[in-house]
């Protein structure tokens, strides 16, 4: 009956059967009862030492329970204490802790798991006074450079000097660029490197990211060869589904022993479609002949003012018919070495691009501004048009890919390649008021 007790009841209790044994004691010694108030109190005594008992394993079970609780150790098992209702809101306590424990160590398992299977390099330093210790080094980064899975800095930097000797020059900072790593004693490679810094409840982290350069390449490689095959198979299927359909009425017209004046009108109307079809076909073989057949540039020493002002003279016509408002902002003279010919192209598929983004604004204006930094020069196009669609950003300079009816699609894919020809750069911006264009060229 005393179990479902408070245990500050149970104690108010044992207290009142001290002092109560105690004063009969002291009542029977007065009477001269000496024997009757020995044995009262031995009594007395017995439940001094029963309080004891119980105050020591009611204190002895909440100082383990606390103790594992401190230690994180819920390995322990209190289910045969929970009949003892004083316990139940530290039982419960316990319990609660317990079960976040085996919700974070399941966490930890998956995200492990996560980080081991990512074929980039990852490291996560853990900062302990003045020094740094490795919390985590996933499987890819321990096999790729040959690692033992260490945990202290100073063990990876006698595995891995130029790696550790970098973010050491950078005071453990946050930084992004590449570095070249010799790897089980073979050629030097070539991996980016990419470290971020972070603190949680006055515990500082460091992660490092390495990702080889080469499987970055490969990778966007594959991505614009899948996209370069979508969009080879689509131009194809537009031609040759046409013909074939119309190949099948042919032979079924063919097949007729007497054919009508219809029938001859739809040979020749199939016959004329088949052609047409056939020619945009070969005129998309020669596109895709253009760009892989791209003849290296004969450079040759050429004042880019003058070659830009020609090209504004070629589409100059053009310009005065869509009543575009085309403006030379380039006030300086600068001699660079490229090959002039294929520059006009460049520069005539730009402002044609530009142009045709024109056709439905009030406002036409195209303008060109040059600027020299660093050795470099950077021609800019500005237009007022639609602009690029975030939705296709990533597909401008894919070959065949097009959003005109009449476009090839080979424009800006054709610029860029000259232009990367010429050890520059090709790259397109879009603003609230139209799209900017920047070429990047050696002075």
């Amino acid at each position: 009956m005393f179990k479902n007790q408070k245990i500050y009841h149970l104690l108010f209790f044992r207290l009142i059967l001290i002092l109560s044994s105690v004063g009969l004691s002291v009542f029977l010694f007065s009477r001269a009862l000496v024997y009757t108030g020995l044995f009262s109190a031995f009594i007395s005594f017995l439940f001094l030492v029963e309080m004891f008992l119980f105050l020591r394993n009611a204190f002895l079970l909440y100082d383990r329970t606390i103790a594992s609780i401190l230690q994180n150790d819920f390995s322990s098992d209190f289910s045969k204490h929970k009949s003892y209702h004083n316990y139940s809101s530290l039982f419960q306590l316990y319990g609660k802790l317990k079960e976040k424990q085996h919700e974070q160590l399941s966490r930890d398992i998956i995200y492990r798991s996560i980080l081991n299977n990512i074929e980039t390099g990852i490291i996560i330093l853990q900062k302990e006074n003045s020094d740094w210790n490795i919390f985590l080094m996933n499987d890819y980064f321990s096999k790729h450079f040959a690692v033992p899975k260490v945990s202290k800095w100073h063990y990876l930097k006698n595995q891995l000097p130029s790696l550790c000797e970098i973010i050491e020059a950078q005071g453990f900072q946050e930084m992004k660029h590449s570095l070249q790593i010799r790897v089980n004693k073979q050629d030097t490679q070539t991996f980016i490197i990419q470290t971020s810094a972070t603190k949680t409840f006055d515990q500082e982290y460091y992660i490092i990211l390495l990702d080889s350069i080469q499987k970055v390449v490969e990778k966007k490689e594959k991505e614009a060869w899948i996209n370069l095959m979508k969009v080879i198979s689509h131009e194809l299927l537009n031609s040759l589904t046409p013909i074939r359909s119309l190949s099948q009425n042919l032979n079924e017209l063919v097949q007729q022993e007497n054919l009508s004046a219809e029938d001859l009108e739809d040979i020749k109307q199939s016959v004329a479609t088949m052609h047409n079809r056939s020619n945009h076909l070969q005129e998309f073989v020669e596109s895709y002949r253009k760009l892989a057949m791209l003849p290296s540039p004969k450079k040759e020493k050429t004042e880019l003012s003058e070659l830009v002002e020609n090209c504004i003279k070629i589409m100059q016509p053009l310009f005065k018919k869509e009543n575009i408002t085309m403006t030379n902002a380039i006030n300086f003279k600068r001699w660079i070495m490229v090959d002039s010919n294929q520059m006009e192209q460049v520069f005539i598929n730009l402002l044609t691009n530009s142009m045709y983004a024109l056709e439905e604004k009030a406002i036409k204006e195209i303008t060109i501004s040059a600027e020299v930094k660093e050795k470099r020069i950077y021609l800019i196009i500005n237009d007022t048009g639609t602009g690029i669609d975030a939705e296709i950003e990533d597909k401008v300079f894919l070959p065949f890919f097009t959003t005109r009816k009449d476009g090839a699609g080979i424009g800006l894919t054709l610029s860029k390649n000259i232009i990367e020809a010429h050890g520059g750069y090709l790259a397109f911006e879009n603003g609230e008021n139209g799209t900017k264009f920047t070429v990047c060229l050696l002075e």
